[in-house]
């Protein structure tokens, strides 16, 4: 026993004498409740959602109706779309309004919208409703991409430093760069291994219709998978302390995991926060994903993800590489 509580006693000394890891378990929950708490605290929340497409002249009398989210579109065949598939309740157009007439909560928005503005020319479109589980699949892939990209290799360099393992490397002919790419390598091919599992399984128990290119798929959770990685090992080039290593990592991962549209759409949002969302690799990640998976998109609507993901990815691994140590 007196053995027992000698080894909890040294144990503690150890984790309030590391000031990053005390520092982290007290500054981490508390900043990210209050970062949460201002981005998701409205209790007034909408419960339809209205494209809005130019500058109806009924536009300010709907401004002042409760429960309703006006989202401005430039593209109106996008926005139609998004009727037909049940992702927008109605489409506001200059020349009156869209609905899709077997979706029930467009039937109550219309019905809302008639009650406020009176009768005005309809357009009806249909479509096949995109499920949830259609739309939320890429996003759970996606996250679970994230954290093995961010603790598969910053926390393992970061152990790998507390441990030993890269001074006893650096005392071989190993140069820093290849035992850099032979991270980001190894856990590349994982990642693709595993995401490629899971998506096949998913697929086919769900019955998931894929109205892209596979390949374009493939690609884009490649460079995905680098942009995550590379910021693994930007966290990992010189961090020594586990537990240093394991808050920032949660810094980092946990806010991308909300805010990078895995659970739920940020669309209709805050514009500061779409801001911070554009500047993630997990969102860029999800709507490229999501677009191929669904929308069936090409290249081109592609390239402004896969630009922002390189981007991502070549400057994490430019820095990781020049501050990287062996100790």
């Amino acid at each position: 026993m007196r053995s027992l509580l000698a080894l909890i006693h040294a144990r503690n000394l150890e984790f309030v004498r590391d000031r990053s890891a005390l520092g982290w378990s007290l500054m981490f929950p508390l900043m990210l409740i209050v970062g949460f708490g201002i981005a998701f605290s409205d209790t007034d929340k909408p419960e339809y959602k209205l494209g809005v497409v130019g500058q109806p002249a009924y536009l300010d009398t709907l401004k002042q109706t409760r429960y309703l989210q006006l989202i401005p579109y430039e593209d109106e065949t996008l926005a139609r779309t998004k009727v037909g598939r049940h992702q927008l309740d109605l489409l506001l157009i200059e020349q009156g309004y869209v609905v899709n007439p077997d979706s029930m909560k467009g039937y109550l928005a219309e019905r809302i919208l008639k009650a406020e503005v009176g009768e005005l020319p309809a357009t009806q479109v249909q479509g096949e409703a995109v499920r949830y589980i259609d739309w939320l699949m890429p996003g759970v892939i996606g996250m679970n991409m994230m954290f093995s990209g961010l603790y598969g290799v910053g926390y393992v360099i970061v152990r790998y430093r507390k441990n030993g393992v890269l001074k006893r490397y650096q005392a071989t002919p190993m140069k820093p760069w290849i035992f850099i790419l032979s991270q980001i390598c190894s856990r590349l091919l994982l990642m693709m291994a595993t995401a490629t599992l899971v998506f096949v399984a998913c697929t086919l128990m769900f019955s998931i219709p894929i109205n892209g290119s596979l390949i374009l798929l493939f690609v884009t959770a490649l460079l995905g998978a680098l942009s995550l990685v590379s910021i693994g090992l930007l966290v990992a080039c010189r961090t020594r302390s586990e537990e240093f290593g394991n808050g920032v990592l949660n810094l980092i991962a946990w806010p991308m995991m909300f805010l990078s549209g895995v659970w739920f759409s940020l669309e209709g949002t805050a514009p500061w926060i779409q801001s911070l969302a554009s500047l993630l690799p997990l969102s860029h990640l999800n709507a490229a994903s999501r677009a191929i998976i669904i929308d069936g998109v090409g290249i081109g609507g592609l390239l402004p993800h896969w630009l922002a993901l390189i981007v991502i990815s070549a400057v994490a691994i430019f820095v990781g590489a020049r501050l990287f140590r062996w100790n």
